[in-house]
């Protein structure tokens, strides 16, 4: 357990709770003293403190004790007084002004940690001012008259020897006016302890003087009241004190060098031994003998239970006197005031048990009498006594509480008392750990003061902040309530050292309010001071504070603008927040054999162009990585570093966006590069003619240096609304070569505000690819480039290409290519993302009229068109090796768009050309360009084919078309087939169907055509298929206009590309194209008088779901016969079709018909296990010469409706009930069958069944979906009438 006295608390008491020593000496003395710099009272001071000293006490109580250390204090008669409060305020004022100067000095340093304040220790964290502030607060009550500790115990007689007549001065001083009022007032008893101390300087002379002046005081006052000190032996008085122990004492400017020069160690000796015998042999034995003698007197008045008794009874009236302040008057000769002197002698003795029993007593009697002060004095002291005997915790704080409250309520008048008390309990639960509690008494002192209540208010953070655990909350609160009272009080030091302290508690916090509060207080008090650039940073903090309100803003944006104005200079501020850069958005563009045609070709990421390219390199390097081949043409020195070319720009993207909700402009927005002119020197940063930028929060410049001619940097301004994101593009443009790096931006906020922020490596978003993966790779190198000489670089564009179309859209278009450099290019390719859209076609294209290129003519084969197809489906189109881009000179080369499907479309192309003999770093380089299109739906076409049942190998074609547009009109042109096998023709004249021949918007067409293969003659060489009709033209009747070619290029390119798109090719399907004429639309056509021409290809319409075994019985209908004579026999004839590429063997069997009088077509549908109403497609009609049946899987199940029969008679077949025979491919073959009629009616002749089965063949790739299959018989209806 720790001793009180060793506490803070303790040694408080120990110290300011002393006896009192009143001094009284003569003006020489005084002047002898002067010659140290020091007064009388200055120059024993430090000697009246013994730490080490051994006396013996006894007080009330037979048991002595030893007192180890002690002091006393000494003070002036004419300083014995209670001191004015205002001069009182005034000095705490100059204290608390002194200590502001003191620590002022550490603002400049950096704001203090959180952390780092709970990891020291109490003393390192509180400022040093508070012990001597708070003991200067205490001294305020000095020489109060309702306690006795100030009250002297002894006086101090003091006459030089060089005075006259030096006994009288000793009986002069104590009978002058110039006493304290106490012992005139009757407040204290005028017979003190009375020492008679002679001094003599030795400046003026040896000692004999005043030894004989000394004999004659003993033997006037006596022996042993009566000494002599003798001063200065240095006669030179060059005296120095390495620790002079007048430090403490003196608060004037004079250095403390100069004390004591006159004095001597023997010196110090001898008024150390005077004041030692002064306070053992004097002072002690004094109060020893006081405290017994008022013991006795107490004893014999109030302790005991009939004085008791008889006090509560003579004070029992008093309980009706009115409450004043003070209460009545108590004289020293009062028990009252006894007792209070016995207490308080007790406790400066630490005599500590009798000092709270005469506390206890006198406590009574104030409370009876309704004398609050003193009741107040007295339950502080006992609270004070319980604490430093270690006993009755509670109740201590108990006295201090009430001894506190009973001030407060008091009034104004005793509030030095209040905050006295509240300082002692205090010091009390800080001893006891309990320093939350602490905090809140130290808000309570807080009174009207406002400079007394800012240093409270401090101190009570303080408390929070020690506090287990912190709370940082109240600790920055109470700070910034402390801050806003040294604000009023006109201490704007301190209040800056508070709001410092608060801003290291709501850093890093969402408590931006507060935050932006602090910094903004802090800025313009700084500023108040004149400290600018220390103001800026604090400004600087609040710029970007979205959350404030609209007001607030203005009057921050203002305020930094105007402490930034009145420093006169340029502050070049790094990361200034506004506006804010955000750096993820950063991009930097640069081409160095990748070149690009447009900012929209520069952002499409690198992975795109890379898998377009990837097969556009020479063949030598065809398995080698692309990048690969790029690193070979690079020297090893230059491998790791980005390369870019002299006289091309490098373009940046980023975004600055305003935080605020007020409008700024931006100004001169630049990027800040640095080019060293020795490429060769890599490795060397010493040839750099540029320095790196400072670390610094932000740096300050008078000037402007000039802007370096081998870079031109691009400046813009701009200005942002309230909230507003903009990306500004910056570009810089080496002109000769070296070593490029861009360091960041920077940018004016005002005239005198200049914003930098440099780039972090990390963050760049680069749109060129990084190549592989490098090891060792220098952070800084992502933005530091190789700058080489200037090389030729292509321009690309297409100059009428449609950003908005329709569906189906067919356009000739051109490629220009222009080399503005002095070298020429050569080895030119090619490679379109979606060839789908866009392809190249032949030179001979370029200068052609659109649409007359694609009309149809009988004298040129349809070959060359496939063969340039074939052609046209490579991968990478190479334009002949004999053309080149000469220098300054522009290549056109033609193209073909089609618009394939609707909706959003990206077109990317990349050119490849070489360069020769320009430079060893970059052989190639390819243009990059890229087009977004929307595609609107225009037409949608469908087709549906059906075999058709009165024809072998002819199908019923029918065509749906729906106008999906809005407000467009197609005129409809032509329906081609693709290949050479289909001839197409029409069932009835268009214009019985659409008169307008003009399709309108929402319109429906529903046309039906017939689609009839034709066989190759394998002995007709010579026939022509141009002959065979592919085209139907859809147009009015008379209409003269051509017909399109769909067998040439572009169409049979952008056919065979829809092919693949649409699917896998086989055997049996039939494509078709639709082509359609738009004379006005809202797109632009690109020939004002000439329609827009629209082809739709639909692929891949499958005939494989057919059966490739057809057939078609062949006989009469009607025949009239006499049953009466004979039965009827009918002959009738089976044609069979191999269609397929496979030989093919057939089995017919017939069966007779069940015993029943009739067929009925329900039961036909029962067997066929199919409702009625889902049987689709054609129907055979009954009274038709002749029919057709092919046999498919639907027709296998179909069930034909037919006239129910009341009754039938039966029939047989007469012929061969089953004839197996074998087709060959492409071959037909008959069979001839015969039944046998007994009577008259309709009879169905489909009881039969065809079973076929195809022989493999080793190339069948494609071929029909089944091998082998059974077919029943199609109906037949034969109608037998009785002849007359």
């Amino acid at each position: 357990m720790v001793d009180p006295a060793n506490t803070s608390l303790g040694k408080m008491l120990l110290e300011e709770i002393t006896p009192v020593v009143m001094v009284l000496c003569t003006p020489l003395v005084e002047e002898s003293c002067l010659k140290n710099g020091l007064s009388f009272v200055q120059m024993l001071s430090p000697f009246c403190d013994f730490t080490n000293i051994d006396v013996p006490v006894r007080t009330a109580s037979d048991q002595p004790y030893r007192l180890h250390k002690f002091k006393f204090r000494l003070f002036y008669a004419s300083d014995i007084r209670q001191p004015n409060l205002e001069v009182a305020k005034e000095r705490l004022k100059q204290v608390i002004t002194k200590a502001g100067e003191d620590d002022f000095p550490e603002i400049y340093s950096d704001l203090p940690q959180v952390n780092d304040l709970l990891s020291r220790h109490e003393s390192e964290i509180l400022p040093t001012w508070f012990q001597f502030f708070n003991k200067e607060l205490v001294r305020t009550l000095s020489f109060s008259d309702h306690e006795a500790f100030d009250h002297p115990v002894a006086c101090l007689l003091v006459v030089s020897s060089r005075d006259e007549e030096p006994i009288n001065r000793f009986i002069d001083l104590f009978n002058t006016n110039k006493l304290p009022s106490f012992l005139s007032d009757g407040a204290m008893d005028p017979k003190v302890l009375k020492h008679y101390l002679l001094v003599h300087d030795n400046q003026d002379g040896d000692s004999e003087k005043a030894t004989k002046i000394l004999t004659e005081m003993r033997s006037t006052f006596g022996p042993n009241d009566c000494q002599l000190l003798c001063i200065n032996f240095s006669q030179d008085g060059q005296t120095r004190h390495k620790d002079t122990p007048w430090s403490t004492f003196r608060s004037d400017a004079l250095a403390t060098e100069h004390l004591g020069r006159f004095l001597k160690l023997d010196d110090l000796n001898e008024i150390k031994n005077l004041m030692q015998e002064l306070s053992s042999k004097h002072i002690i034995p004094y109060m020893e003998q006081k405290i017994r003698l008022l013991n006795q007197q107490v004893s014999s008045t109030r302790k005991g239970f009939r004085n008791q008794f008889k006090n509560l009874w003579w004070r029992k009236g008093k309980e009706d006197a009115l409450d004043t302040t003070n209460g009545p008057v108590y004289t020293f000769s009062s028990i009252e005031s006894q007792i209070r002197v016995l207490g308080d002698y007790a406790f400066m003795l630490r005599d500590y048990e009798l000092a709270v029993s005469s506390y206890r007593l006198i406590s009574t009697d104030y409370k009876l009498d309704k004398a609050w002060k003193r009741y107040a004095g007295v339950q502080e002291m006992i609270g004070l006594t319980y604490f430093m005997l270690d006993q009755s915790r509670k109740e201590a704080e108990y006295c201090m509480e009430n001894a506190f409250n009973t001030y407060l309520k008091l009034g104004s008048a005793v509030q030095q008392n209040a905050t006295r008390c509240g300082l002692w309990w205090i010091e009390m639960l800080k001893t006891r750990n309990q320093i939350k509690e602490a905090a809140t008494v130290y808000f309570r002192i807080c009174g009207e003061d406002l400079l007394h209540s800012a240093v409270m208010l401090e101190q009570a953070s303080f408390c929070y902040l020690l506090s287990k655990p912190p709370m940082l909350h109240k600790y920055g609160f109470h700070l910034v309530l402390s801050g806003d009272h040294y604000k009023k009080c006109d201490q704007i030091k301190h209040a800056i050292r508070t709001y410092r302290n608060a801003v290291s508690v709501y850093r890093g916090t969402t408590w931006n309010l507060i935050k932006d509060r602090v910094h903004f207080h802090i800025g313009q008090w700084y500023a108040s001071l004149g400290m600018y650039d220390v103001a800026v940073t604090h400004m600087l903090e609040i710029l970007a504070s979205s959350h404030q309100s609209k007001t607030s803003q203005e009057l921050f944006l203002r305020d930094f603008l105007h402490i930034v104005q009145k420093t006169g200079k340029t502050f070049e501020v790094l990361k200034l927040q506004l506006p804010v850069i955000n750096i993820s958005s950063l991009k930097v563009i640069f081409e160095d054999h990748r070149t690009y045609a447009s900012p929209a070709a520069a952002s499409i990421k690198e992975g795109v162009w890379r898998s377009l390219e990837e097969d556009m390199i020479p063949s030598l390097f065809a398995k080698s990585n692309w990048l690969d081949v790029q690193s070979k043409l690079i020297p090893r020195k230059y491998k790791e570093s980005n390369i870019c070319v002299a006289g091309e720009a490098i373009i940046v993207d980023i975004e600055f966006k305003n935080p605020l909700q007020i409008p700024i402009s931006i100004l001169n927005v630049s990027l800040i590069c640095e080019l060293s002119a020795n490429p060769e020197e890599l490795n060397s940063e010493a040839n750099s003619s540029n320095v790196e930028p400072q670390n610094d929060e932000y740096k300050t410049s008078t000037s402007t240096g000039d802007i370096n001619s081998s870079l031109v940097l691009s400046e813009v301004d701009f200005s942002l609304e309230g909230g507003e994101t903009i990306l500004v593009q910056l570009t810089v443009t080496p002109r000769v070569e070296g070593i490029l790096t861009i360091v960041g931006v920077k940018w004016k906020l005002s005239s005198s505000v200049v914003g930098l922020h440099n780039f972090e490596s990390n963050s760049v978003n680069k749109r060129i690819a990084k190549g592989r993966r490098k090891p060792k790779h220098s952070p800084s190198a992502d933005l530091k480039f190789i700058v080489i000489k200037s090389l030729p670089r292509l321009q690309g564009f297409i100059p009428s290409l449609p950003e908005k179309t329709y569906a189906g859209d067919l356009r000739h278009l051109v490629l220009e290519l222009n080399n503005q450099s002095k070298f020429p290019v050569k080895n030119l390719k090619m490679k379109i993302s979606n060839p789908r859209f866009l392809n190249a076609g032949n030179q001979s294209y370029l200068n052609v009229e659109f649409s007359a290129c694609l009309e149809k003519k009988l004298n040129v084969e349809q070959s060359v068109g496939h063969a340039n197809a074939k052609k046209m489906l490579q991968n990478v189109f190479h334009f002949p090796e004999d053309i080149s881009v000469q220098e300054e000179t522009s290549l056109s080369w033609p193209l073909w768009f089609h618009a394939a499907v609707p909706g959003n479309i990206s077109l990317y192309i990349t050119v490849y050309y070489e360069m020769e003999n320009v430079s060893s770093i970059m052989k190639f380089r390819t243009l990059r360009m890229h087009y977004n299109l929307q595609v609107l739906p225009s037409l949608d076409v469908s087709f549906e084919l059906s075999p058709c049942p009165s024809r072998l190998e002819e199908f019923l074609l029918r065509m749906d078309v729906v106008n999906k547009t809005s407000s467009e009109c197609f005129q409809i042109h032509q329906l081609s087939s693709v290949g050479q096998q289909w001839d197409v023709s029409l069932l009835q004249p268009v214009d019985s169907i659409l008169p307008s021949q003009s399709l309108f918007a929402g319109q429906v067409l529903s046309c039906f055509f017939m689609l009839k293969y034709h066989r190759k003659s394998s002995t007709s060489e010579d026939s022509n298929p141009l002959f065979l009709q592919s085209d139907v033209r859809l147009g009015p009747p008379g209409n003269s206009e051509a017909l399109f070619d769909v067998c040439s290029s572009p169409l049979a390119d952008f056919h065979d590309y829809e092919r693949l798109y649409q699917g896998m090719s086989c055997q049996g399907n039939v494509d078709f194209v639709f082509i359609t004429q738009l004379w006005r639309g809202n797109i632009d056509s690109g020939a004002p008088h000439r329609p827009l021409l629209f082809s739709h290809h639909v692929c891949h319409c499958s005939l494989s779901s057919f059966s490739p075994i057809s057939w078609f019985v062949d006989g009469p209908r009607t025949i009239q016969h006499n049953f009466s004579a004979s039965p009827c026999g009918v002959n009738l004839k089976m044609t069979i079709n191999n269609s397929s590429d496979a030989a093919s063997s057939v089995h017919v069997k017939t069966f007779d018909p069940p015993s029943s009088n009739s067929q009925s077509i329900d039961a036909t549908a029962s067997q066929s296990g199919l409702p009625l109403e889902n049987q689709v497609g054609w129907f055979s009609i009954p009274a038709v010469n002749d029919t057709k049946v092919i046999t498919t899987d639907a027709l296998a199940k179909r069930i034909t409706k037919s006239v129910s029969l009341e009754s039938a008679p039966q029939f047989i077949w007469t012929g061969s009930s089953s004839t197996k025979l074998k087709l060959q491919p492409r071959a037909t073959a008959e069979v001839p069958l015969q039944i046998c009629v007994f009577a008259p009616g309709i009879y169905d002749l489909s009881n039969y069944a065809l079973n076929w089965n195809l022989a493999p063949i080793e190339e069948s790739q494609g071929e029909a979906n089944k091998s082998s299959g059974e077919c029943q018989g199609y109906p037949y209806y034969l109608t037998v009438v009785q002849s007359t």
